[in-house]
């Protein structure tokens, strides 16, 4: 009897540590992070003081800006002459056009060593619910005239210097780092227009994870990130625009609507992070 007890007992302690591992691993897998975004690495590919969305057909009417992707792009871009053009982005099926006011050190303007755009599936709770971006929308990001941290919507770091806070102007970063900055643009779209009198209003930022129902559709969340060989006193630093408060961006819509809708529907919709080529990763 006290050796069938003993088994019993032996056979319980075993199923429940079984059943503790199986709970573990479990709330292990819960607590790992699904990311949904396909990337475009592009370069700086010219510099003018242009700007087609908010200035168009005006050239030389603008700050500078340092433009990325579309070679082409100056004051009277369109769809058509983008999507006519080449581009320096990985991949190199993405023409679109990025652009941003340029950033100077001591009045000498510095050119960035890294520029990343991810499309993102976050900022909404249902990723299968995002589209594809629309063939060619507009978006512009930020305030070109911002006064105040209020105004603004920038974040400026420092790559490998985590000890360094962010803010929305410009940081001290160790000597050896570089200063970075992102920007979020909007991702909730009207579901009508390309553009907006103000080149705003027919775009806005999701609320506690909805998009509002002035602006119905979701598309993929851009993140635009910048990273500069610059460090130290960050007196010395200005944008043609201002002060690191006043950064934006713009972004012109080149992709071809089949590979956007593709990345859109294998990587975004089913919470996959994937390449250049816009597929999963291993």
């Amino acid at each position: 009897m006290r050796k069938n007890r003993t088994r019993w007992l032996t056979v319980g302690l075993a199923a429940l540590l079984s059943l503790a591992a199986l709970s573990v691993n479990q709330s292990a897998a819960s607590a790992v992070i699904r990311v949904a975004e396909f990337p475009a690495d592009c370069q700086l590919s010219h510099r003018l003081p242009d700007d087609p969305i908010v200035l168009p057909g005006l050239a030389g009417a603008s700050h500078s800006h340092d433009f990325f992707g579309n070679h082409a792009t100056n004051a009277n871009s369109d769809y058509t002459q983008l999507a006519g053009s080449t581009g320096n982005c990985d991949p190199a099926v993405d023409i679109s056009s990025y652009w941003v006011p340029t950033l100077y050190r001591n009045n000498q303007a510095v050119q960035p060593s890294i520029i990343t755009f991810y499309y993102l599936g976050e900022g909404v709770n249902n990723p299968a619910a995002i589209r594809p971006t629309p063939v060619g929308l507009k978006i512009v990001a930020g305030n070109a005239k911002a006064t105040g941290d209020a105004d603004s919507i920038a974040r400026w770091s420092c790559l490998h210097a985590g000890q360094v806070n962010p803010s929305k102007n410009f940081v001290n970063c160790p000597a050896g780092t570089q200063l970075e900055t992102y920007l979020d643009f909007p991702q909730c779209w009207n579901g009508t227009s390309l553009d907006s009198t103000d080149h705003k209003s027919h775009m806005a930022y999701p609320v506690a994870g909805n998009c509002p129902s002035s602006h119905p559709v979701p598309v993929p969340k851009l993140r635009m990130v910048i990273r500069y060989p610059v460090s130290g006193d960050p007196s010395v630093l200005r944008l043609a625009s201002g002060d690191g408060r006043t950064f934006h961006g713009d972004f012109f819509n080149v992709w071809p609507a089949g590979e956007m809708e593709r990345r859109v529907r294998d990587c975004i919709n089913v919470v996959v992070k994937c390449g250049h080529d816009g597929r999963p990763l291993q």
